[in-house]
């Protein structure tokens, strides 16, 4: 069967567009239309709500959509990234469950991996989750998960067997968030946001339905939603903002999806100052005058050639996405570099403002904003994987190089953990 021709897709959704948009319908009931029609994910199977499109004439049908002035599927916070991996791993009866939903924007989603006493190492996870009856009973702790405050689903990485391997004894859940026996509890970060969470469970409920994968197997499905998540890292970048601006944008749609968006978004305003703000750099130093300074002119230029070159490497990442190419190294080579990025803008914001840059408020370099970056930076060697992780994953991986000894092979109940774990 040949590969549908282009300009005839382009055509076709603008058509159904004109038929069938209405700027005044509610959010909800738009995107139910969008996802029967196999337009608001044209790149998913057929069966789930998809028209079995490659990545290339799925990103046609997105840039129409876009161009045409309406509202897309949903697609911010982790919801692709649940919904990608129940796509490789889940039940029919989980994908018709959730799916749609996840499109809709019906529902909101969180992920549950890290904890207090393990750290970078995934499979240390000791939540624990015990089957009793028709139910798991989950207790443990989770943290550092971005919008579990106002989540309704969770996926949720825990441990069911303490006898096995480490990385053979998890189970991979997804939780209902709003039950009495999952406490949330945000916490304050040093920059004064409060994106993350820590997210306490005390006899939770999962129905033995929402056990996803294999029993057992929660790694491999742990590892599926993680590769995602590193392909989407860039995710946060707007794309295509549509016909018009936000001013002539009217009617009912527009307004539900800004309130969507302002929800959804809040977490993530501070990411770009974990970035490092390389785009202030320059003005930075003109409007300074530390310019004429030949050690800040130094720094500045390779600031801006290992920006240049770190986005060469994500837009390489992005073009074999598109063209349905597997996940390569790109990812975490790209997240290093991405590290780098941000301490080197770090040092440059602090070589052009010198003091001031401790300062907050008004009193500060840009009203505070280069205070905020040099607080915020630290995160971005932490987040999704430290530094540490990224290179044994380069090592072992790419290079082929010997992998590291371990000493944490036997059952899990024998090997040595952390005090809070």
């Amino acid at each position: 069967m040949s590969e549908p021709d282009e300009s005839a897709i382009r055509a076709e959704v603008r058509r159904w567009l004109q038929d069938n948009w209405d700027p005044d319908a509610s959010l909800i009931d738009w995107r139910t239309r969008l996802v029967d029609s196999g337009w608001g994910m044209p790149d998913w199977p057929e069966a789930w709500h998809g028209r079995g499109f490659p990545p290339l004439l799925a990103r046609a049908v997105e840039e129409e959509i876009a161009d045409f002035g309406a509202v897309g599927a949903a697609k911010l916070g982790i919801r692709l990234l649940a919904a990608a991996t129940l796509l490789e791993h889940g039940t029919d009866q989980q994908k018709e469950k959730f799916l749609r939903r996840i499109l809709t924007g019906e529902d909101t989603w969180c992920q549950l991996f890290s904890e207090p006493g393990s750290g970078s190492d995934l499979a240390g996870s000791t939540t624990r989750a015990e089957l009793e009856g028709d139910q798991w009973i989950i207790n443990g702790q989770k943290v550092w998960t971005t919008s579990a405050h106002h989540a309704d689903w969770g996926l949720l990485l825990a441990r069911t067997d303490w006898d096995a391997p480490k990385h053979q004894g998890l189970t991979y859940f997804v939780i209902d968030m709003r039950q009495p026996g999952v406490e949330v509890q945000p916490l304050r970060q040093m920059n004064h946001h409060a994106s993350f969470n820590q997210v306490f469970f005390t006899d939770a409920i999962v129905e033995r339905d929402h056990l996803v994968g294999e029993l057992r197997g929660g790694w491999q499905v742990a590892m599926t939603t993680l590769a995602h998540e590193r392909r989407r890292a860039d995710g946060m970048r707007s794309g295509r903002s549509g016909k018009g601006t936000s001013a002539e944008r009217k009617g009912r749609i527009y307004e539900e999806e800004a309130a969507e968006t302002a929800t959804v978004m809040a977490p993530y305003t501070w990411y770009p100052q974990r970035a490092g703000r390389v785009d202030l750099a320059l003005p930075r130093a003109m409007e300074t005058g530390r310019i004429a300074d030949p050690t800040v002119r130094q720094e500045l230029a390779k600031l801006l050639i290992l920006a240049r070159t770190t986005d060469w490497t994500a837009r390489r990442a992005r073009a074999a996405q598109q063209q349905g190419k597997p996940q390569g190294p790109e990812g975490s080579l790209g997240k290093l570099a991405a590290s780098h990025v941000a301490r080197a803008a770090a040092r440059v914001h602090t070589l052009i403002s010198g003091a001031d840059a401790l300062l907050e408020g008004a009193d500060g370099a840009r009203d505070g904003l280069i205070a905020e970056i040099l607080l915020s930076v630290p995160a971005v060697s932490i987040a999704g994987g430290t530094d540490e992780i990224q290179r044994n994953i380069i090592a072992e991986r790419v290079l082929e190089m010997p992998k590291e000894t371990r000493f944490d092979k036997g059952p899990f109940r024998d090997i040595p953990k952390n005090p809070s774990s």
